[in-house]
């Protein structure tokens, strides 16, 4: 099981966390990642600007995912229960790089990440291109950075289920369905005996 979330930040550390959060510079991007200019991440969100962040669902030997509700603090889908961990790039960072710092800023550990491939995501008030990475992990887990309030393991074959039932970021329901097979299409054509 993984470890609770502390208490939680005081209004101060939370006050500080998220001037830190706007104060990052991060990189506005084109549809193909190429880097327009630096901005912050105000600025970035502001302007709806799309930018680079990398995504990693953590799974443990059992298929089941790691989910984690957000802070109430946090820019985007405050409160909603996260399917994946992960976050903006720093400027000039690689894609596995940030998402090892991310997984260790989020979640506390360090594992073998594996490549899953792209990701665009456009809606109103984001748009970004990633990368999305599966880490196999049992933790422990630690949660000191004020950005996860409580967690709980999915069976991937429940996955649509929490999501259905869940207040989910789009973006975090775009990667993680790519975790889950799709049912076998059946052939309409097929005879009868």
């Amino acid at each position: 099981m993984p470890s609770a979330p502390d208490s939680g930040p005081t209004d101060a550390e939370t006050e500080e966390r998220v001037a830190a959060a706007a104060a990052q510079l991060v990189e506005h991007v084109d549809e193909n990642g190429d880097v327009i200019e630096i901005v912050t991440r105000a600025q970035m969100r502001a302007g709806s600007l799309r930018h680079r962040s990398v995504y990693i669902a953590v799974l443990d030997h059992d298929d089941r995912l790691l989910v984690h509700k957000r802070a109430d603090w946090k820019d985007v889908f405050p409160g909603a229960w996260d399917l994946v961990f992960g976050g903006v790039c720093d400027v000039g960072e690689d894609w596995e790089p940030s998402a090892h710092r991310e997984l260790l800023e989020e979640a506390g550990v360090r594992g073998t990440l594996v490549d899953q491939g792209p990701v665009t995501f456009e809606a109103p008030g984001v748009a970004l291109v990633g990368r999305f990475y599966v880490c196999r992990h049992e933790g422990p887990f630690v949660f000191d950075d004020g950005e996860v309030t409580d967690t709980k393991w999915v069976p991937l074959s429940g996955l649509a289920e929490f999501i259905d039932s869940h207040e989910v970021p789009p973006d975090s329901e775009l990667v993680a369905r790519r975790l889950v097979p799709e049912p076998p299409a059946h052939d309409s054509q097929a005879s009868s005996p």
